[in-house]
């Protein structure tokens, strides 16, 4: 039978200004180990640490722009794009842009503090 997910949980986010982070799938909201699905909703001039995570992530923008930094440069994500990371490539994600930014985040395995791997 299909598992309804009522509504999201509300998790606490990483960054520099309040950012809203609402997991529907995962090991918080629903007790997934293999992906994680969540809306993101960042301000301008959000950023948030670098990180070093043992998942992969795709994150789709939804609205605004997504600033994205890897080892060896930078991209921009806009509304109706995606981007991929590789487990293991150092990545920091900010919304710098008047608007801010809203965006999904599918992560395979499952995000988990324990394996993100944030910069100190």
């Amino acid at each position: 039978m299909p598992q309804r997910i009522e509504a999201p949980t509300v998790i606490q986010a990483a960054g520099n200004k309040p950012k809203r982070i609402e997991e529907f799938a995962g090991r918080v909201n629903s007790g997934h180990a293999g992906v994680s699905v969540a809306r993101m909703q960042s301000p301008a001039g959000w950023e948030e640490p670098g990180q070093r995570p043992e998942f992969e992530e795709i994150t789709v923008v939804l609205r605004g722009t997504v600033h994205v930094e890897f080892e060896g440069g930078s991209m921009d994500i806009a509304a109706g794009q995606a981007v991929v990371t590789a487990p293991g490539e150092w990545v920091r994600y900010s919304t710098p842009l008047e608007g801010g930014a809203e965006y999904i985040a599918v992560c395979l395995p499952a995000f988990s503090p324990d394996t993100v791997h944030r910069d100190a």
